[in-house]
């Protein structure tokens, strides 16, 4: 798959159409997923702007850095049509912005995570423009992945099962968190992705905290560990997946017993996928198998999260979300039991909303894996 397959110029109309339903003149997009979806380019995040001026009416202006122009011009953004306007050093890239919109707006729609800095500038360079967040706009259209972005989202679920594959390599009593970590790092990069995103190794008590990254404590035989992994590669879409292992010995009984439920919970809501289902009844076909087995109070947190060229995104799969899944939509499917003190588990695998049913992005088993 070539990377400009990934972001064609009609995502920058229906961007425009889309702006202008909304009552807005123009979005300006730093650099993050945003700016990455409507031109595909992967821009620096910097004091120097980098502004995609995207006006409701008219051509849009990607302003960068001089010294980024190269880059900018390298990327797919000039085959979406967008022109590029560069500042040098010392000059003030604020008036750009202005030239690019071409007329007064009354209201436009900022970078969700755009720098304060760049949001207060902005104000004085746009006096009078009600700022509003552009995710009111674009989230309707990167909630739903297209045939390549599905096919990107396949090939990073496949990249980080190979890694979960090699696990026998480096999971093993008496190493440590960080050293079982750094192992698994360089391979989620000789897999293919360009950044490693996260790498959790979390065992016996550890693995209680959902969000515990690794520690110099050694591994002890017979312990569970969960391992939670992720990275991006170059098409810019991400992997995240999660296997609870046990090495070196026996699991504790009473974990055996849950990871049962667990397996079950996390089997049930896959099956729950479909095409006008809500995210929220995804939610609870997981935490309806927990709770019944009397561990409900040890599910912490929702069930996914929406991935792409960000690693949490809409939709959510989460209890009070009504949203009413479509085909294209891509999320986790990651219930988790954490026992503190003692130890914990999570299944995760990245899945996909076809047209009539689901279709999982990670392979690999999700029994308990002893090594």
């Amino acid at each position: 798959m070539e990377i400009d397959d990934l972001y064609p110029p009609e995502r920058l109309v229906a961007a425009r159409r889309a702006t202008a339903a909304a009552g807005l003149d123009a979005l300006l997009l730093t650099p993050g997923a945003d700016l990455r979806y409507l031109t595909g380019y992967h821009a620096r995040a910097g004091e120097r702007l980098t502004c995609l001026v995207l006006p409701a009416e008219g051509a849009p202006t990607l302003i960068v850095p001089a010294l980024e122009r190269p880059a900018a011009e390298a990327s797919p953004a000039p085959a979406t049509g967008v022109r590029i306007v560069d500042h040098s050093d010392g000059t003030d890239p604020y008036p750009l912005v202005a030239a690019a919109l071409g007329r007064p707006v009354t209201a436009v729609g900022l970078a969700d995570r755009m720098w304060a800095e760049q949001v207060l500038a902005l104000r004085t360079a746009l006096p009078g423009a009600q700022q509003r967040l552009a995710g009111e706009v674009l989230r309707d259209l990167r909630i739903r992945k297209s045939p390549a972005e599905v096919t990107a989202l396949a090939e990073a679920g496949t990249a980080i099962d190979t890694v979960h594959r090699r696990m026998g390599e480096w999971l093993r009593p008496g190493r440590t968190e960080t050293e079982v970590a750094a192992d698994i790092a360089a391979a989620i990069r000789e897999a293919g992705h360009v950044t490693v995103d996260f790498v959790i190794v979390a065992a016996g008590p550890n693995g209680a905290s959902p969000h515990h990254d690794t520690s110099d404590r050694p591994i002890g035989a017979g312990e569970p560990v969960v391992v939670d992994i992720g990275g991006t590669m170059a098409s810019g879409y991400r992997s995240d997946c999660t296997r609870t292992y046990v090495t070196g010995g026996p699991a504790p009984a009473e974990f055996t017993d849950y990871y049962a439920v667990l397996w079950e919970a996390q089997r049930a809501a896959v099956a729950a996928v479909r095409p006008g289902t809500s995210a929220e009844a995804v939610d609870a076909a997981a935490r309806d198998v927990i709770t019944g087995a009397g561990f409900g109070p040890a599910f912490l947190h929702r069930t996914g999260h929406g991935i792409g060229l960000d690693g949490h995104e809409e939709p959510y799969v989460v209890a009070g979300n009504p949203r009413e899944l479509e085909p294209g939509m891509a999320f986790s499917i990651e219930p988790g039991i954490y026992l503190a003190g003692r130890h914990g588990a999570r299944i995760e695998d990245i899945v996909v909303c076809t047209t009539d049913g689901v279709q999982r992005l990670n392979t690999t088993p999700t029994e308990l894996i002893a090594l």
